[in-house]
């Protein structure tokens, strides 16, 4: 089976594009809506500034308290809020790079970071961190997950606002019903799957992402059953490994016989409402959709653990990209942009931003504060983090292919394993070599 690519060979096309655009808005008259390449201006510092939301509608509530927040500290600075649905928005900024556009600010997580940084569409922010009064107050492993996301120079290209960690949720109510010890391992968890499901009551032990999303859910379930603790062997990939096959073909047998049919179709959203509306037993996603449950439920009904560990007594999954806020390089007026970073990044926003989130704090202060010990999941992903139990296999996040690789060229693919229509040793095969693709042209234009 070949997956023969070039996308990183079309990334420089899509720089060269970029440039070309950027200079014809130059020539023909500056509206104000820039592209990729296009150098932007400081601005005045005052005025109006257009931010883009990565996870719209999920995070808008809270990131309108911060606006206006920031609106209230910054009199003579206006923020227009756009909320842009997480499965659109690379696609969205995307356009905007080649078509003109963009807004000032944007939220840009690290697994989008090196496509974008390919098309010169972000400033680099180390010298405005630099002279910041952030500079020492952020996490410094989030801090390198940016610069090592960013396509290899080290340049830091978004702010990190919060770590998102994997999380495995379980209805506490109906593993005590059913007498059955908490899924602290993947033995354990197989076993309440099974247990738990009665498909003519409508009940499953667990709901496995089909959907977008669901390439990064089942390599956390093939690195954790297989204990492979780095995702390259030198320069080839190790997805495709025996092990990580044999793990994958255990996990994707799941599909329907412990879990709902819906489950090929269901992204985040979908996967996240069915849990908490109905009597599955077990969910995997991440801190974020922490709050979500203890609204429909009530914090007595589930817990949230850190991914289950292997038979060797060890935790390792994958990483979890890094969310935060990047300034575009074409914004006109990216002093009042920075400014926003800044203040979205203080100790009392940061806070309440990611205490509504349900994440990892990046504001070390914010990190401190009390309801990050209060909410169950985020201490334990923290301390799994911290304590030695957790190998995380970092993702090649860096390579500007690897967001279409992960999702569009993928997630079809994984639907067909679910469906048996494609077996697992196929589907990594094929992931493999556009991997290794990806790995060696990268490789080839950095040296």
């Amino acid at each position: 089976m070949k997956f023969s690519i070039s996308r990183s060979r079309r990334a420089l096309a899509a720089v060269a594009l970029g440039s070309a655009l950027a200079l014809t808005t130059t020539a023909c008259g500056d509206d104000g809506s820039g592209s990729g390449g296009d150098k932007g201006a400081e601005g005045s510092g005052t005025g109006k500034i257009v931010f883009w939301d990565n996870n719209g509608g999920v995070r808008t509530d809270v990131w309108k308290e911060i606006i206006a927040d920031f609106e209230k500290a910054n009199p003579d600075i206006d923020v227009e809020y756009v909320g842009i649905a997480s499965t659109e928005y690379q696609s969205k900024v995307d356009t905007a790079i080649q078509g003109g556009g963009l807004p000032d600010v944007g939220g840009v997580g690290a697994a989008m970071l090196a496509g974008f940084s390919a098309q010169n569409a972000l400033e680099p922010l180390d010298e405005r961190l630099g002279r910041s009064a952030l500079k020492g107050m952020l996490n410094a492993d989030m801090v390198a997950s940016m610069k090592a996301a960013g396509g290899g120079d080290g340049t830091l290209y978004s702010i990190p606002t919060s770590a998102n960690n994997g999380v495995l949720y379980y209805r506490t109510d109906l593993f005590r019903k059913a007498g059955l010890d908490e899924p602290a391992t993947w033995e354990k968890f197989y076993e309440a799957a099974e247990k738990l499901t009665d498909a003519e009551k409508n009940a499953f032990g667990y709901t496995i992402r089909g959907g977008a999303g669901s390439i990064a859910q089942a390599f956390d379930a093939m690195y954790g059953q297989s204990g492979i603790t780095s995702f390259w062997n030198g320069d080839t990939t190790t997805v495709n490994d025996p092990k990580n096959v044999a793990a994958l073909e255990k996990y994707a047998a799941l599909f329907k016989k412990v879990t709902p049919a819906a489950d090929l179709n269901n992204d985040f959203t979908k996967m996240v409402a069915q849990w908490d509306s109905g009597t599955i037993g077990m969910l995997n996603h991440n801190l974020g959709s922490y709050q979500d449950h203890v609204k429909a439920l009530g914090a007595e009904k589930f817990r949230g653990i850190p991914q289950p560990v292997g038979a060797a007594g060890k935790r390792v999954q994958v990483s979890n990209p890094v969310d935060g806020l990047g300034l575009f390089k074409s914004s006109k007026n990216k002093d009042a942009a920075w400014k926003f970073i800044e203040f979205a990044l203080s100790h009392a926003e940061n806070s309440k931003f990611n205490e509504s989130a349900g994440q990892v704090p990046a504001n070390t202060q914010a990190a401190q504060d009390t309801w990050v010990g209060k909410a169950e999941p985020t201490k334990l992903a923290a301390a799994a983090l911290t304590d030695g139990s957790t190998t995380i296999v970092q993702l090649p996040y860096y390579l500007p292919d690897w967001n279409t690789i992960s999702k569009a060229d993928n997630e079809p693919n994984f639907q067909k394993v679910l469906l048996g229509t494609m077996s697992a040793k196929d589907f990594l095969d094929g992931l493999a070599e556009q991997l290794n693709e990806a790995q060696a042209e990268w490789n080839e234009q950095k040296g």
